[in-house]
C-alpha cells in the first residue's frame, strides 16, 4: 500500500502548483517526453495514439466537407516567404533556416516550414486556369518548425504536429462560408469529441493570421483559468492569390484572382485535453479520443482463483474486441498499484474481474471520471458499457462547461478587469471599441489578450462605452491570459 500512495503522491496537487502538475502528468502518463534538440519533444506511444483518434475523427469530419488530403515539401524558398511581405514579417523570428546541403552553402536559403501557405499559393498557381479547377480543397497532416523560444510539452514547441487545410475559391463569398464552415467542423470536434466547451468568434486585428483578411478561432478555458486558442480558421482573401499570381479564367471571359482559406488544430489539443480534464490523481480521457477505453484488471489471490479469473477474462476481452477499445493488464503488480497506474493515465472506465464475479457472472465498472461503481452481469455488458462510455463523454463535457461558465466574469470597469485577471484568472467578458493600440496596452498593463469577439454578440447591438478607452462600444469582446 505504501507504494501505491507513493505512485499517486508524486504528483503535486493542481491547486498547489498546476504548471508543475501538468508537466508531472505528461511526463508520468508516458505522453511525451524531452527531444536532445532544445524546444522539440517525443511524442510516446500512448500519446501519439491520443494523436491519431483526434487525427482520425477530424479526417472524417473534414472528408464529409469535401476536403480530400494531400502532401507538400518540408522545405520552402526564401523567395517564397519574401513574396507575401506581411506574411513574412509576422513569421520572421519563428522560422529556421537550411543554409548548407551535401557540405555545400545553398544558393538560396531554405525555411523549414512554419506554415504552408507559400508553397501551396505557388503550386495553386500551376494547377489553376480555369473556373472549372475550383474550388481546390485540400488538407495535409504534417509537422512544422517554429523557432519558440518558451516551450512547454504539446502547449508550445518548436517542432509539432498538426493538420492545414488549404483552399482556393471564385469569390470571396465562397472563402468566407468555407472558413466559417471549418470553424464549425473545430467547434464540433472539441465539444462532441474532446468534450471541451469552446467560445467561437472573430480574432482581432492584432491577434490574426498575418497575411489574413479575418481570423476566426476557438478558444477554450483551462483547469488554471488561462486560455488556450485551440483552432483556427483563416479568410486570407486575395492576399496570398496575388503575391502568388492565382489567377482564372471565369465564365464571363475575366481573368480573376482566386480567395484562398487555410485552417488548423494541432497537437497542442492534446495538452488542452489534459488541462481541461484532468484531476490529482492524473489524467482523465474522454472516451472518444481515449488510447484504452476500457482497462480488464484480473484480481485473485489463489492459483485456483487465478485460473478461473484468467478464463472470464478471456472471454470477456473476445466479447469486446472490436466494440471498445480494451487493454488488459496481466503484469504482476498488485491489483492497487494498477488501478492507480491508469487512474493516472486517464482510462474512463477499469473493468474489475474477480474470484466473486466470475461465480456470478458479472463485472464491476468503475468510472474514471467520478470513480462510481456499477456491477453489470456479462449478458447486459456488450449493451451496457458503450452507454457507459457514452455517459462518460456527455459528464465529461458538462462539467467542463459548467466550470467554464463559473469562470465567466462581465465588468464595464477596467479596475474591476484588472482585479479579476489578477486575482481569479478566467474569460473577462466586456464592451468593446476595437482600438489596436488599446488592446496592446491592455496586455502591457495585465498581460491579459483579447481572445475572440464572439459570435453571440447582444440582439440589437451593443450599447454603451468600451470599458477601457471610453469611447462607443462596436461589440463585445473576451480578454484572458492565455498559453
Amino acid at each position: 500500500m505504501a507504494n501505491e500512495e507513493k505512485f499517486v503522491a508524486e504528483i503535486v496537487d493542481q491547486e498547489d502548483n498546476f504548471s508543475k502538475w501538468y508537466n508531472q502528468v505528461v511526463r508520468k502518463a508516458e505522453l511525451a517526453d524531452y527531444a536532445p534538440v532544445r524546444g522539440c519533444m517525443i511524442i510516446r506511444p500512448y500519446g501519439y495514439a491520443i494523436w491519431e483518434n483526434i487525427q482520425r475523427l477530424l479526417d472524417a469530419r473534414f472528408k464529409e466537407t469535401d476536403v480530400v488530403n494531400a502532401y507538400f515539401p518540408l522545405l520552402i524558398p526564401r523567395s517564397f516567404l519574401e513574396r507575401e511581405a506581411e506574411h513574412i514579417e509576422g513569421f520572421a523570428p519563428e522560422v529556421a533556416w537550411v543554409t548548407r546541403g551535401g557540405g555545400e552553402e545553398l544558393e538560396e536559403p531554405l525555411a523549414i516550414r512554419p506554415t504552408s501557405e507559400t508553397i501551396i499559393g505557388h503550386t495553386y498557381a500551376k494547377w489553376v486556369q480555369s473556373y472549372r479547377d475550383l474550388p481546390i480543397l485540400i488538407n495535409q497532416w504534417n509537422n512544422v518548425m517554429r523557432w519558440e523560444k518558451r516551450t512547454t510539452l504539446f502547449l508550445r514547441t518548436s517542432e509539432f504536429l498538426w493538420q492545414e487545410g488549404h483552399t482556393a475559391h471564385r469569390t470571396l463569398e465562397e472563402a468566407e462560408e468555407r472558413t466559417r464552415m471549418m470553424l464549425e467542423v473545430y467547434r464540433s470536434f472539441a465539444e462532441e469529441d474532446a468534450a471541451i466547451p469552446v467560445i467561437v468568434g472573430r480574432k482581432s486585428e492584432n491577434e490574426k493570421f498575418a497575411g489574413a483578411l479575418r481570423t476566426y478561432s476557438i478558444e477554450a478555458l483551462m483547469g488554471d483559468g488561462k486560455a488556450l486558442q485551440a483552432g483556427t480558421s483563416h479568410n486570407l482573401g486575395n492576399n496570398f492569390a496575388k503575391s502568388f499570381d492565382i489567377q482564372f479564367l471565369d465564365d464571363d471571359g475575366q481573368r480573376k484572382y482566386c480567395a484562398t482559406t487555410s485552417w488548423g488544430l494541432s497537437t497542442r489539443m492534446i495538452g488542452g485535453v489534459i488541462m481541461v480534464h484532468g484531476d490529482k490523481s492524473g489524467l482523465i480521457l474522454p472516451p472518444r479520443l481515449a488510447p484504452y477505453q476500457v482497462v480488464i484488471v484480473p484480481i485473485w489471490r489463489k492459483d485456483a482463483e487465478k485460473t478461473a479469473v484468467s478464463a472470464m477474462v478471456e472471454r470477456v476481452t473476445k466479447m469486446l474486441k472490436g466494440r471498445v477499445r480494451v487493454k488488459v493488464d496481466n503484469s504482476d503488480n498488485t491489483p492497487g498499484w494498477k488501478y492507480n497506474e491508469w487512474e493516472m493515465r486517464g482510462v474512463p472506465v477499469r473493468l474489475e474481474i474477480g474470484p466473486r464475479d466470475v461465480q456470478n457472472e458479472s463485472v464491476m465498472l468503475v468510472r474514471r471520471d467520478n470513480r462510481a461503481k456499477e456491477s453489470v452481469s456479462l449478458a447486459a455488458l456488450e449493451t451496457r458499457l458503450p452507454e457507459l462510455l457514452e455517459e462518460i463523454q456527455q459528464a465529461l463535457f458538462l462539467r467542463a462547461r459548467e466550470f467554464r461558465d463559473k469562470s465567466m466574469r462581465y465588468t464595464e470597469s477596467y479596475e474591476e478587469f484588472k482585479r479579476i485577471i489578477a486575482d481569479e484568472r478566467g474569460f473577462v467578458r466586456v464592451k468593446w471599441a476595437e482600438d489596436s493600440a488599446a488592446e496592446l496596452a491592455i496586455k502591457e498593463e495585465t498581460k491579459a489578450t483579447l481572445r475572440v469577439i464572439p459570435f453571440d454578440q447582444p440582439e440589437g447591438g451593443v450599447q454603451g462605452k468600451c470599458f477601457y478607452t471610453g469611447k462607443p462600444a462596436t461589440c463585445e469582446a473576451i480578454f484572458a491570459r492565455a498559453y
